[in-house]
This record gives C-alpha cells, sequence and structure tokens, in this order.
C-alpha cells in the first residue's frame, strides 16, 4: 500500500476511536446523532462549498443514489451504534462492529468490485478479525458476553461492510469528494431525524448542554477520520483498507480499560497483538 494510505488509515483510526470514546459518554443521549449530525454540517459546510463552486462536480443519477446509500447507510451504523453503546460497554460492541465489518468488506470487495485476493492479504483479515473476537471476550467466555450488546455490535457491522463498499465505489469509480460523501450523509441524517428531534425540544435543549463537549469532538473528528479513510480507499485496495482501520480497536480497547474502567484480560492482550499483526500483513500487500 501507498505509505500515504498507510498514514491515512492509521490517523483515521486514532480519531475514530476518540469520538467512539465521546460518543460512550454520552450514550444517555437521546438525541445526541442529531446534534453531531447538525454541528458536522455547520463544521464542514466551507470546504464542500469551496469544492462545488471551485471544482464543479457533475452528477448524474447514478452519482446521487451512491449519496443516497451512504446517508442511509451512515444512519443505520449511527444509530444502532449509539443504541448497541446505551446497553453494553464500549469494549464488547466497539470490536464486534469493526470486526464483522472488515470481514464482510473484503469479501464484498472480492465479489463485487473484482478486487484481488492474495494469501498474505486473507492471512491479514483472518488475523485481524480473530484478534478482535479474542478482545472482545467471545473467545475465552462466551457465556458472560451480553447477547444483545453482541446483536447490536455484530448488525452494526453490517452497515460498516455496507457503506464501505457504497462509499469505496463512490470515491474510486464515480470519482465522488470524500467530503462530498461525509458531509451528504450528514445531511440526510440531520433531515430524517429532524422531526424527533425538535418535536422533542426540552430534551434537546439540555442535552445539548449537558453533552457538548462529546458533540464537539464527534462533530469534528467523525468526518475528519472518515474522509481519511475515503482518500485512502482511491489509493488502495478497499478490501485492504477495511480492515487496517480496526486498529482503532486496539486504541478503542486501551480507552475502554483506562478511561471508562472496562477490565482488559491477557486474552484481550493477545487479540490486540493479533490485530497490530494483521494490519502489517494487509500493509505489506496491494
Amino acid at each position: 500500500m501507498h505509505p500515504l494510505a498507510i498514514a491515512a488509515v492509521l490517523l483515521a483510526a486514532l480519531t475514530h476511536a476518540t469520538w467512539n470514546l465521546a460518543a460512550k459518554r454520552a450514550a444517555g443521549s437521546r438525541h445526541f446523532v442529531w446534534l453531531y449530525s447538525i454541528g458536522s454540517i455547520v463544521l464542514y459546510a466551507p470546504a464542500v462549498s469551496w469544492i462545488v463552486i471551485y471544482q464543479r462536480p457533475q452528477f448524474e443519477l447514478v452519482h446521487w443514489m451512491a449519496l443516497l446509500m451512504t446517508g442511509l447507510l451512515h444512519m443505520g451504523y449511527s444509530l444502532l451504534l449509539q443504541a448497541g453503546y446505551r446497553v453494553s460497554d464500549m469494549s464488547l460492541v466497539y470490536p464486534l462492529a469493526r470486526g464483522t465489518g472488515p470481514l464482510l468488506s473484503f469479501i464484498a470487495a472480492a465479489v463485487i468490485l473484482h478486487e484481488p485476493v492474495s494469501g498474505f492479504s486473507v492471512l491479514g483479515v483472518l488475523l485481524v478479525v480473530g484478534g478482535i473476537l479474542m478482545v472482545s471476550g467471545l473467545v475465552s467466555e462466551p457465556h458472560k458476553a451480553p447477547r444483545i450488546g453482541i446483536a447490536f455490535g455484530m448488525l452494526t457491522g453490517v452497515f460498516i461492510a455496507g457503506y464501505t463498499i457504497n462509499d469505496g465505489w463512490a470515491v474510486k469509480v464515480l470519482l465522488i469528494s470524500p467530503f462530498i460523501i461525509d458531509f451528504s450523509g450528514n445531511v440526510l441524517r440531520a433531515l430524517l431525524l429532524a422531526p424527533m428531534a425538535l418535536k422533542d425540544r426540552v430534551n434537546l435543549i439540555a442535552e445539548a448542554k449537558s453533552f457538548r463537549t462529546p458533540i464537539l469532538i464527534v462533530a469534528v473528528l467523525g468526518p475528519l477520520g472518515y474522509i481519511l479513510v475515503l482518500f485512502a480507499m482511491k489509493h488502495a485496495p478497499v478490501g485492504h483498507v477495511a480492515p487496517m482501520r480496526e486498529l482503532a480497536t486496539l486504541i478503542g480497547t486501551y480507552f475502554g480499560a483506562r478511561m471508562l474502567k472496562e477490565q482488559v484480560t491477557p486474552v484481550r492482550l493477545t487479540g490486540a497483538l493479533l490485530i497490530v499483526s494483521g494490519v502489517i500483513a494487509l500493509a505489506a500487500t496491494g
């Protein structure tokens, strides 16, 4: 993989784990997704406006369909992730979501986008996914893993795979700007969730004040991290970028242990090492 693509994915992993920590801390907010979506729209509107005015992208129906799909898939991902954080630990939901997503993305990238598959890349994916399963605790103590947390984590991963393939195709084939892809997702999410949020204005205002710091963190880092990932997808195979993003699981596990006081066992640490090994294997291919 190109060094710039690797650097973009690694930086995206750090930003992703950071904003997920903020999202977990705001798990009690009913309108958190709408609030940070509005924040992202305000913050990134100048960059998107510049692209539209000076680059003048020409969109056909297929481009609008891709943007519609990214909006719907990202909304489903955001709502499921936040629901998972309300009922279970970040150190369970986050690794499961990030583990299911790259596995499905790798398979879809090979089948749908016809990206080449090598033995080394398959090994990298298996190491990443296996490590994430160990980090989540499903290998050592499956009977103690909350079933509702597992369900939300894996279903969130399905949506991750969906938007990864859709958006990878949008930047590589349709040549849509990463800024426009992420921005359109926030706009659609804000519009669809607006009636529910504005109907509950008392709680909306209270949550905006109580969770203003997490809202700002996600509003800034959410789009930034994903724009970096989309940039990497333009210069590297989608099936390699998706699993490499899962270095965020290692960072997220550390955050869960140190900042949320969640338990980290030797099995989880071993799983983290497998994730790093898988990332190195994927970086060495493509």
